[in-house]
């Protein structure tokens, strides 16, 4: 897929978004089926998939949130504000995905082998909100944030939000 944006730093973030969609590619098709799966032997074992997939997602997840909140955010919010607007609900999106997973998480601690089938199903639930959200969220981003801060912050800064946000997220 062809990134969009002509800003270093635009690029960056674009490019972990694509980064993380396609892991969210290898989990998401696993907690579809796990809503839909009638053996519970196959389904125990796919949770016990899903969850190592999710915990591993979880770590670029948040080295790319946190970048966001850290950097990005505040050097756009100091053109457009934070009280209210796109940064507010962005944020927030943060929150609720990683909220999904930690309750995925919570849901399926121990061993999978004493989940019931409606646990599990709940719990694959979780983890395909996690999914919608942050593919909204990156939505959101890409055609709201990112244009902006492409139009109204200044080269030099961008230049320095480039260099503070160029870190490994894996």
């Amino acid at each position: 897929m062809e990134l969009t944006f002509e800003k270093p730093a635009m690029r960056l973030l674009e490019n972990e978004h694509r980064y993380l969609s396609y892991l969210a590619g290898e989990w998401h098709p696993i907690a579809l089926r796990l809503e839909e799966e009638a053996d519970l032997r196959v389904a125990r074992v796919l949770t016990g998939t899903l969850r190592e997939k999710l915990e591993q997602f979880l770590i670029p997840l948040k080295k790319h949130t946190d970048k966001e909140e850290e950097h990005f955010f505040p050097t756009l919010g100091g053109y457009i504000g934070f009280d209210q607007g796109p940064l507010v609900g962005i944020q927030e999106e943060h929150r609720e995905i990683e909220g999904y997973i930690g309750h995925f998480l919570h849901r399926t601690e121990g061993n999978p082998q004493e989940l019931t089938l409606e646990e599990i199903r709940l719990a694959a639930r979780d983890a395909g909100e996690a999914f919608e959200v942050l593919t909204v969220n990156q939505v959101k981003e890409e055609t709201v944030l990112f244009p902006m801060a492409e139009a109204r912050i200044l080269p030099k800064q961008m230049l320095k939000l480039y260099e503070r946000m160029n870190t490994m997220i894996v």
